[in-house]
C-alpha cells in the first residue's frame, strides 16, 4: 500500500492538533486509507476530498467562501445559519462588531457535497428520520400513512432538519418486506417530498440497490445503507446518479438481525477497518469522494458496551478523514445506560449527541428535530462555529 500522510489541523478525539496517519497506523489500524496520497515532493494532491486544514480565526460567512473556493464550487451553512440569518438580520449588529466571535480555530478543507447540495465541513447537519413502517420502534406507525408522513417533512424542515431520511422497512425483527412492497412505500413518498420541499436533501434508508435506484430516480439524494454493503450493486446504483452513500458498519450480520453474544478484539479497530474498506470500495464504483459518509452503525451488531465504546473513540473515526455521521436516537444502547424505556431517551439522546458533535462528527440522524437543532447549534456556538442568537447581557 502506498504509504500515506495526513497532514494539518485536523478535529481528534482530544481536540484539535496536528495528527499523521503514522499515529493512526501505529494504533493498530494497518492497511486503512486515511487519507490521500502525498506527491514525491511531500506536498498533497490537490484534492477536494483532502484532509488539510488551515489554522486561522475566521467568520461564519467567511468560512464558507474558503471552502467553497478550494473545492470550486458553492458550498453553504447548515439551515439553522440560514434561519438565523433570516430571523435576525442586523440585530445587535452593533453589539456583534464591538465584541466579535472568537476565532473557532480551524478551516478544515472538506467539503460534503450530498448531491445537489454541498455543505462546508464546520456544519452540524441534522438529519429527520421519516418512517413509512407500520411497526416503527419509535413511532409504532405513526408516519406510516401519506398524509400524516408529509406533515412529519413540514415539521422536520420547518424545526432546522437539513436532511430527511426515509425508510420503509424497520430495521429490526418483523413481517416481512419484499423489494416490491419496499419500492411502494418509499419511492412515491420521495417524489412529493421532492416536490413539496425542492431544497431539501433526501436520503433513502435502504440495503437494497433496486429500492435506491427507484428512489434517486423520484429526486433522492442520498443513500443509506445502514447494513454495510450486503447488496454489492448499492454503490454502482449510487455512482451511476451522482448520489452520496453512507457505510455503514453493522457487525457482519444479515439485515434486520437482532445481535446476539457478538465479540470484538477491539471494536473501534474493526469498526474504522470496515467502514473505511466500504467508503473505499464505494470511490472505487465511482462515487465522488466528497459524497462518502461514514457511520459506526450504533447498537447494530453491538451491545451497549460496544456502543459506548464507539462514542467514546468516535476520534478515531473523524481522525479517518471521511465524514463521520452518527445515528442515536433513542436507541437501545441509551436506554440501557440510563434503564429509560424508549419514550424517556431524549436527554441520554441529546448528551450523547453533544459529545459526538464535539468529538467531530458531522451528521446526526434524529427523530426528535427541534431538540436536536438547538442541542447542535450550542455546540457550534461554543466551538466558534456560529454566533449567538442574541448577544444583550451585560453589553446592552
Amino acid at each position: 500500500m502506498q504509504r500515506l500522510r495526513l497532514e494539518g489541523w485536523v478535529r481528534s478525539g482530544h481536540g484539535w492538533g496536528l495528527v499523521h496517519a503514522e499515529r493512526l497506523l501505529n494504533g493498530g489500524h494497518r492497511g486503512i486509507d486515511v487519507a490521500h496520497p502525498v506527491t514525491p515532493d511531500g506536498e498533497p494532491e490537490a484534492k477536494a476530498g483532502n484532509v488539510l486544514a488551515a489554522k486561522r480565526p475566521i467568520r461564519r460567512d467567511a468560512d464558507v467562501r474558503f471552502v467553497g473556493h478550494l473545492v470550486g464550487q458553492p458550498v453553504e451553512p447548515s439551515s439553522s445559519h440560514h434561519r438565523h440569518s433570516r430571523q435576525h438580520g442586523d440585530r445587535d449588529k452593533d453589539l456583534q462588531d464591538e465584541h466579535a466571535p472568537p476565532p473557532c480555530g480551524i478551516v478544515s478543507r472538506v467539503a460534503l457535497r450530498l448531491r445537489r447540495r454541498t455543505f462546508d465541513d464546520t456544519s452540524l447537519l441534522l438529519m429527520a428520520i421519516v418512517n413509512r413502517t407500520p411497526d416503527s420502534f419509535y413511532d409504532k406507525g405513526a408516519t406510516f400513512a401519506d398524509g400524516a408522513a408529509l406533515a412529519a417533512v413540514d415539521a422536520a424542515v420547518a424545526g432546522g432538519a437539513d436532511i430527511v431520511d426515509i425508510g420503509g422497512v424497520k430495521a429490526g425483527p418483523g413481517a416481512d418486506v419484499d423489494t416490491s412492497e419496499e419500492i411502494r412505500r418509499v419511492a412515491p413518498f420521495v417524489a412529493a417530498v421532492r416536490d413539496r420541499h425542492p431544497e431539501v436533501v433526501i436520503s433513502v434508508d435502504t440495503w437494497r440497490a433496486d429500492v435506491a435506484a427507484a428512489c434517486l430516480g423520484e429526486g433522492a439524494d442520498v443513500v443509506n445503507d445502514a447494513w454495510g454493503g450486503v447488496d454489492e450493486r448499492i454503490f454502482d446504483v449510487t455512482a451511476a446518479a451522482d448520489a452520496a452513500v453512507i457505510c455503514t458498519h453493522a457487525g457482519h450480520v444479515a439485515p434486520r438481525t437482532r445481535p446476539h453474544r457478538i465479540g470484538y478484539d477491539d471494536v473501534v479497530a474493526d469498526v474504522v477497518s470496515t467502514i473505511v474498506g466500504l467508503a473505499e470500495r464505494a470511490v472505487a464504483a465511482g462515487v465522488a469522494r466528497e459524497s462518502v459518509l461514514i457511520d459506526p452503525g450504533h447498537d447494530f451488531g453491538k451491545n451497549t458496551w460496544h456502543s459506548l465504546e464507539v462514542t467514546r473513540r468516535l476520534g478515531e473515526l473523524v481522525d479517518t478523514g471521511w465524514p463521520v455521521l452518527v445515528s442515536l436516537s433513542n436507541k437501545d444502547f441509551v436506554g440501557e445506560t440510563l434503564d429509560r424505556p424508549v419514550p424517556e431517551r431524549l436527554v441520554g439522546t441529546l448528551a450523547t449527541t453533544a459529545v459526538s458533535a464535539w468529538l467531530g462528527a458531522r451528521v446526526f440522524r434524529a427523530h426528535n428535530v427541534r431538540e436536536t437543532r438547538d442541542t447542535l447549534d450550542m455546540v457550534a456556538t461554543i466551538r466558534g462555529d456560529r454566533l449567538p442568537s442574541v448577544t444583550r447581557r451585560g453589553l446592552a
